[in-house]
């Protein structure tokens, strides 16, 4: 005797639906993803010493002063942007054996004394002989 037998097809599974709600999905995701903003500016107040009166002056220095403008004078000669290495290069060759201290304004940004750090570094003047004064602007 024959029984009738269904016919047995394979189980398939739909992909092309499945990659339009994966689409579907990517595009939600893209479009309500907030974007990073930009970061402000961290406002750091740098340490502030008082000076103390003396009766005696140990040395005298040249002075490399950064005020809130972003203007640098070394010894009251006014550096361009970006040419302090080669100043204090030159400094160094007239003056030898002169000692530098760097009066900083209070308000200055903290990217400016790291970058005359760096010129003094490259000019070839190690950063602990230099002291560092920060000048609080008078009100």
């Amino acid at each position: 005797m024959r029984f009738h037998r269904p016919k047995t097809t394979r189980s398939q599974i739909a992909v092309i639906p499945m990659i339009d709600i994966l689409f579907v999905l990517l595009v939600f995701f893209i479009v309500s993803t907030a974007f990073k903003k930009p970061r402000d500016v961290l406002n750091i107040e740098l340490p502030t010493i008082r000076e103390i009166p003396s009766d005696s002056v140990s040395d005298t220095r040249s002075t490399i002063a950064l005020d809130a403008l972003g203007n640098v004078t070394l010894d009251s000669l006014v550096v361009p942007e970006g040419l302090l290495e080669s100043y204090l290069v030159a400094y160094q060759k007239q003056n030898p054996g002169r000692k530098l201290e760097l009066e900083a304004d209070k308000n200055i940004p903290l990217e400016r004394l790291l970058k005359a750090w760096d010129a003094l570094t490259k000019a070839g003047i190690p950063i602990k002989d230099v002291p560092a004064r920060i000048k609080i602007p008078a009100k």
